[in-house]
């Protein structure tokens, strides 16, 4: 099943008002907010950059969108709240800080669910019918409305143990994001998990209240967390998936024609976005191993021990379908068939 990112049509401003005249595609000055989880020369944080610049382009500088960065209006759970509100227009959000409220979010915290490839991570992102439609209708039931969901790169682990075979969680802490079904996953391997925010990360790292971490290549090295990690373990177990959202009142709001914007933007946006990542994270791994001040061994997990871990992960792949309470399990179904589409082309 295939779905291109769609392009919608509503009328009107909140307070009733025409924010331009959609026949002749002049548009009225506004100022939106766009709100990020990352730093200035992040993915996240550089991606609303770009949105930012190809809507005031389009726009001739009418829409104006100030790009966010992490912790400008609190912590990730804070800001998915602030969008839900209304505070701000739009926001990259991972669906990992909005699990306990949208339960089918927690289907991307599942262990080799997706293809290690992320080239077909991304295809599946963009095109997946049960992405797109199904599971944005669930967002839409809290006020928020994924405009595009897309991979900043494979997660890996970094620790100081080394992390090879499922047996070397046992007993470590790892952070996770707010999502039980992360719990799950690492519990199936013996580890136990605690959530906290990003921004304490590094200092939980360093003092040892925390064993472990995951995170793309190009964030663990942006934040530092090599420095007081001696290992990364390349494992392809998981992608770190991002969604392009904004609050579901506001843009059904929005004047035909700025809506066409946003919706053309965000689609364009979905090639740029991959090629911003991939330069990112080899950038990152470039950066750790030339870090001769705080060396770091890159530990490339093997097929044969990447299989391991897929054996471990696979129950609560069922756990999730069967047991999770207020999932719909026609999404699963219909994004596994969609994942198995795509790696047999």
């Amino acid at each position: 099943m295939a779905l291109s990112v769609l392009l919608a049509a509503c009328g009107g401003n909140g307070d009733g008002e025409s924010n331009g005249d959609a026949s002749n595609g002049d548009f009225a000055e506004e100022s939106w907010q766009f709100v990020t989880e990352e730093l200035q020369g992040e993915v996240q944080y550089e991606y609303a950059a770009e949105f930012a610049d190809r809507i005031s382009e389009k726009t001739d500088g009418a829409i104006t969108v100030e790009p966010l960065e992490f912790g400008a209006l609190g912590s990730e759970v804070d800001q998915a709240q602030l969008l839900q509100q209304g505070g701000v227009e739009l926001a990259v959000m991972s669906p990992g800080f909005t699990g306990n409220q949208v339960q089918d979010g927690q289907i991307f915290s599942l262990h080799y669910f997706f293809p290690s490839d992320q080239e077909q991570v991304q295809e599946v992102l963009t095109n997946s019918e049960a992405l797109n439609q199904d599971l944005r209708a669930k967002y839409e039931e809290h006020g928020i409305s994924p405009l595009s969901y897309w991979t900043e790169g494979a997660t890996a682990w970094s620790s100081n143990v080394g992390i090879e075979s499922p047996e070397d969680w046992s007993g470590l802490n790892i952070r996770v994001q707010e999502s039980p079904l992360m719990r799950e996953t690492y519990a199936a391997y013996g580890a136990t998990v605690q959530s906290l925010s990003w921004d304490e990360l590094y200092t939980a790292l360093d003092r040892g209240t925390v064993d472990a971490q995951e995170n793309p290549i190009f964030f663990i090295q942006s934040a530092s967390f090599h420095e007081v990690q001696d290992t990364v373990t390349v494992s392809n177990h998981n992608n770190y998936v991002a969604m392009t959202t904004v609050n579901t009142d506001w843009y059904n709001s929005l004047d035909d024609n700025v809506k066409e914007v946003v919706d053309e933007t965000v689609a364009e946006m979905q090639d740029w976005v991959f090629e911003e990542q991939t330069n990112q994270n080899q950038e990152g791994i470039d950066a750790i191993e030339a870090d001769t001040d705080n060396p770091t061994e890159i530990i490339e997990l093997t097929d044969e021990q990447i299989e391991v871990f897929r054996e471990a992960a696979e129950p609560v792949h069922q756990y999730y379908r069967d047991e999770v309470s207020d999932i719909d399990q026609d999404i699963f179904d219909k994004l596994q068939e969609e994942i198995a589409d795509v790696m047999d082309e």
